[in-house]
């Protein structure tokens, strides 16, 4: 109920502004100076609250929604996914001198062999007209005295749920970088006592920046598939700036000749 009356009074109330400065317009041309240097005086004060509010909202609409799942679904597409990292925001959205284990967020876990990490990570908020993702993961490298960097990302359940070796998985990814480097995929499948791994590099100079599976040729027990993850492997990282604007990964049939 205090709810609804408070709604009628904010709206009764931008009525009789909105009435106040209709008829104040209407005067501007007639008013004695006085009064019209006063009311320019209000008006100015008006305008700069009004133009703050338009421009946090402005740009606040134009981001991508907190916990949209847009995705661009591949032709025949039966299985897609965006991890939680890059569709809701972090408890915590940065981390200086990351350990050589850390999980960033549930599922989600950095590695590295630094002997002293000079690492720092932060989730970003994407702002580009091209962005569908809402947010972004950015890895400050300086030093980098290690042998390796990487990302591993756990898929969910069903994404091992009636897997086949007639499927291609697919990953798109949307990275930055302050100078080019070399980025590399792993597909890791656990089938049985056994892990199945496929390597494809990110094909960076491309506009699409995309790599696919084919589980045609790997030799997985479909009967005993239990888990999926994907390493993202940095090489050569030192003194760089890296931004994964989005990762999003589908799986899809392979069509039959």
């Amino acid at each position: 109920m205090r709810r609804i009356l408070t709604r009628f009074v904010d709206s009764y109330l931008h009525r009789r502004v909105l009435r106040h400065w209709s008829f104040a317009g209407d005067q501007a041309e007639t008013a004695d100076l006085d009064a019209l240097r006063g009311l320019r005086g209000r008006a100015r004060a008006l305008r700069r609250n009004l133009d703050r509010v338009i421009h946090a909202a402005d740009h606040r609409l134009a981001l991508p929604v907190i916990g949209s799942n847009i995705i661009r679904k591949p032709p025949g597409t039966d299985w897609t996914w965006r991890p939680d990292l890059w569709k809701g925001p972090l408890p915590i959205p940065g981390f200086a001198s990351v350990s050589g284990k850390s999980e960033i967020f549930d599922g989600a876990t950095l590695f590295h062999d630094c002997r002293r990490s000079e690492l720092t990570v932060r989730q970003i908020r994407n702002s580009r007209a091209s962005d569908i993702a809402p947010f972004g993961f950015r890895m400050d490298v300086f030093r980098f005295d290690g042998s390796f960097l990487s990302l591993v990302v756990d898929l969910p359940e069903d994404a091992a749920r009636g897997l086949k070796q007639k499927h291609v998985i697919r990953m798109d990814v949307i990275v930055e970088m302050e100078k080019p480097l070399e980025i590399f995929a792993r597909l890791n499948i656990k089938h049985g006592p056994n892990v199945e791994q496929i390597v494809r590099e990110l094909p960076l100079n491309e506009e699409e920046v995309m790599v696919e599976f084919d589980l045609a040729y790997s030799k997985i027990n479909e009967r005993r598939v239990e888990r999926l993850w994907v390493d993202l492997i940095f090489e050569g990282p030192e003194m760089n700036q890296i931004i994964l604007r989005d990762i999003t990964l589908s799986r899809r049939p392979r069509a039959e000749l």
